[in-house]
């Protein structure tokens, strides 16, 4: 396919727009119900770390400016996520969350700055490997990233914490972010699988949240028909999750 800075341009703004929106909904829904419950520390904190590698692939490779302004903003929600999980369901003092969300954010800015500068001499003269690495760092930290998050599945039996509407938005970003790479010039493929992993993970969940959450609706209700008399426990979050889902 022809290279077109225009289409190039406008997929990867729309790429761009998602990634700056897409955990808001994750935010706003651990805000909003007090609870990370069911949601991975361990998801967000891997993909804040995965912004970092892809930053410095995005910045030495000249990718178009809304795929390099992407993993800055990217990190810093998923960071925000993070602390989130450590106030609520850590129970860490505030203070200690902020102190440990802006020490990691300037050890994000320090690496990337520092990365940029040692990686981009041996890009311009030819040699490609390093910066490779770091876009094949970051695609397994996407990757690795999810899989934590699918224990809490496994262990819920359903998808809770996780707003569906954030993967949904996600998964978005990813597509419209590798479309963009098809018009550039040259196809960037370590770029495209790394992107291409965000959608595939991302489906998974989505796919799960359809297909486990309503199952674990009527178990609640089959039970609470068997027992009327006694309180079925279930958490605030999974009925919380219930209702995203369905929305």
């Amino acid at each position: 396919m022809p290279d077109n800075a225009v289409a190039e341009n406008v997929l990867g703004t729309l790429g761009t727009v998602c990634w700056m929106v897409q955990l808001l909904p994750q935010v706003w829904k651990s805000w909003r119900e007090k609870s990370t419950e069911g949601l991975s520390d361990y998801l967000v904190l891997l993909w804040s770390i995965a912004a970092w590698f892809l930053g410095v692939y995005a910045i030495v490779q000249d990718l178009n400016v809304p795929l390099i302004i992407q993993p800055q903003i990217f990190g810093f929600l998923t960071l925000l996520s993070w602390a989130q999980c450590q106030y609520y369901g850590r129970k860490r003092p505030l203070k200690v969350c902020v102190t440990l969300f802006a020490t990691i954010m300037l050890c994000q800015a320090g690496f990337e700055v520092g990365m940029v500068y040692a990686v981009r001499p041996s890009f311009r003269a030819g040699n490609i490997r390093g910066t490779q690495f770091f876009g094949i760092m970051a695609s397994v930290l996407l990757s690795l990233g999810l899989f934590p998050q699918y224990y809490e599945i496994y262990r819920y039996r359903e998808v809770i914490g996780i707003s569906i509407p954030f993967m949904m938005i996600d998964l978005l970003g990813g597509v419209f972010s590798a479309l963009s790479l098809v018009f550039k010039p040259k196809f960037d493929v370590i770029a495209g699988v790394a992107y291409s992993l965000v959608v595939v993970l991302d489906g998974i969940v989505i796919l799960l949240a359809l297909i486990l959450n309503p199952l674990a609706r009527r178990r609640r209700q089959r039970a609470a028909a068997a027992f009327p008399t006694e309180e079925v426990p279930v958490s605030e979050a999974s009925m919380n999750t219930v209702h995203d889902v369905a929305e």
